[in-house]
């Protein structure tokens, strides 16, 4: 959409505001929001903010950036009201001397793909992520409490959940993001809405929409909706699998051979030995909070082991069943994303990995098609050659810190930015006192 276009759509939609958007290295959407006046000015030039106070932006004497507004993310926002309608579009981060801003986390997805369109391809990934509805303002609180009773597919033909979840994709159609399904996921409370696959950049503005959107209609309906990857003991936590696939320039799906046993083509086994290869490192980017390696355990349906399959859902790498005459739809599904994770340096990481095994052309283990990992223990898993994700937070950054490839990925100040925050939160984290240890020691200790 060019600039014309989106002033006319913006004057059609009797707009009042736009929000113009991009995230910290967190993930974090940040806004600034701008009465229409100011839109033929802003689409010509930018808008000029401070970004000092920004996680991963720049220090005080560095601080003036240019938001440069891309046009075709725009979309009403639908649940803003009629006599002040808000609009959003999303922006990449320039510096005064126009060069792009080497910590926009949107830029380090951008870069990484303007790599892979030098080769002819295009990196597709179709994400899905889950989340919980919780009453009220108990998901504030410490016990949070499940809006349902519902399980894994249960139909409701008129309650809450339902109304809610139809609420949520009609929002999200009229963003336009194409809706395939959506379902109660197997915890109490636990939805999952699922989206057509498109570029990774298109996608990864598609997580922080679906996000954001969510908790504004729970909001409206008197709920807390929360992407949080773990938040109640004993019940499945919340992942993000990402199917992902490459296509090249006449849209034919690099992944496909009808002579593989598994259909994969040489390129696809070496994109899967690539992200098994870096699985402990890409975890602190994917998997990126404390909270996340409180999913990533066994007997949950979240993987804690490395290695691929075609049907193993305890495998960190599944390869989804191949239907005749579907060759096109081949892909690779890596479940240990979680939708607390920045999508841009998600995807921008799980490329990188990827490339690493292409370019190496690296050779993955041998599938794990009749194996329940969390059966066997870790001598039989060692003997298996089959390794573990970190336990921690700081396990997976320690790894981070180690790992090349990933660190090139992010690009040397995303990173550090990246690095500095998650180390600052494992600290944090490590010197609270919990309920657990008081429970746990107070009296016996």
């Amino acid at each position: 959409m060019n600039t014309k276009d989106l002033a006319k759509r913006i004057k059609e939609d009797k707009v009042n505001f736009i929000s113009l958007q991009f995230t910290d290295v967190m993930g974090a959407v940040k806004s600034v929001d701008m009465p229409l006046h100011n839109l033929e000015g802003a689409l010509e030039d930018g808008v000029w903010f401070d970004g000092s106070s920004v996680e991963g932006f720049a220090r005080i004497q560095e601080s003036d950036m240019r938001l440069v507004l891309d046009p075709d993310t725009y979309a009403v926002l639908p649940w803003s009201p009629e006599n002040r309608r808000r609009a959003r579009v999303f922006c990449d981060i320039f510096m005064p001397d126009g060069k792009p801003f080497e910590g926009d986390p949107r830029g380090v997805l951008k870069r990484m793909l303007e790599k892979l369109s030098k080769r002819g391809w295009t990196y597709n990934i179709g994400p899905e992520p889950e989340f919980f509805l919780f009453k009220g303002t108990n998901g504030h609180g410490v016990h949070p409490v499940p809006h349902d009773v519902g399980s894994y597919f249960d139909f409701s033909s008129d309650d809450e959940a339902v109304r809610v979840r139809t609420a949520l994709m009609e929002a999200l159609m009229s963003m336009g993001i194409e809706v395939e399904v959506g379902h109660h996921e197997v915890a109490l409370g636990q939805h999952e809405i699922d989206f057509r696959f498109a570029n990774a950049l298109r996608s990864a503005d598609n997580v922080l929409t679906l996000k954001y959107t969510v908790k504004a209609i729970a909001a409206q309906n008197g709920l807390t909706a929360s992407f949080m990857p773990k938040p109640v003991f004993g019940i499945n936590g919340s992942g993000m699998h990402c199917h992902q696939s490459l296509f090249d320039a006449k849209g034919r799906n690099l992944f496909f051979d009808a002579k593989d046993e598994f259909k994969l083509s040489k390129t696809a086994h070496a994109f899967i030995a690539g992200q098994l290869a870096h699985a402990r490192a890409l975890s602190a980017i994917v998997s990126p909070t404390v909270n996340s390696y409180k999913r990533l355990v066994p007997g949950y349906e979240a993987p804690a082991y490395i290695g691929w399959a075609q049907s193993n859902r305890s495998a960190l790498i599944r390869i989804p069943s191949y239907t005749q005459g579907r060759n096109n739809s081949m892909r690779a599904e890596l479940r240990f994303p979680d939708p607390s994770s920045n999508p841009y340096l998600a995807f921008a990481a799980m490329l990188a990995a990827a490339l690493d095994g292409i370019d190496k052309k690296m050779t993955p283990p041998a599938p794990l098609n009749d194996v329940n990992l969390y059966e066997l223990d870790r001598e039989e898993r060692k003997a298996m050659g089959v390794g573990e994700l970190p336990g921690s937070l700081a396990e997976a950054l320690t790894e981070l810190e180690k790992d090349e490839v990933m660190k090139a990925a992010l690009g040397p100040v995303a990173y550090e930015a990246f690095i500095r925050a998650k180390w600052h939160e494992w600290d944090e984290f490590r010197l609270q006192v919990t309920d657990y240890e008081i429970e746990r020691y107070l009296e016996i200790a």
